[in-house]
């Protein structure tokens, strides 16, 4: 899976795309103190339970390390996994 990143001044998302363009994505919203706050998690329909989801969520965690980030979990599935998983409790906000 080729999960790709795009990000301007204040928002960015991690997303993955076919032929018929993105089937998920995981957006976030740039705050004050190197902060990004998790705000929307999506795959399509028909693809969900295949654990699209947690590898975007694993990639910006990389990321967030990578690039001296705290995270904010702010959306529901986001925030699930940051409870369940006690590796990611280094970047949480």
């Amino acid at each position: 899976m080729d999960i790709k990143h795009r990000e301007n001044d204040s928002r960015g998302m991690f997303f993955v795309e076919d032929e018929k363009g993105i089937y998920a994505e995981l957006t976030y919203t740039k705050k004050p103190g190197d902060i990004l706050t998790i705000d929307h998690t999506e795959v399509r329909p028909e693809l969900e339970g295949q654990g699209i989801a947690t590898k975007l969520l694993a990639h910006s965690v990389d990321f967030a390390r990578e690039n001296k980030y705290k995270i904010d979990p702010l959306c529901p599935f986001a925030e699930v996994q940051f409870d369940r998983n006690e590796s990611y409790q280094d970047v949480r906000a």
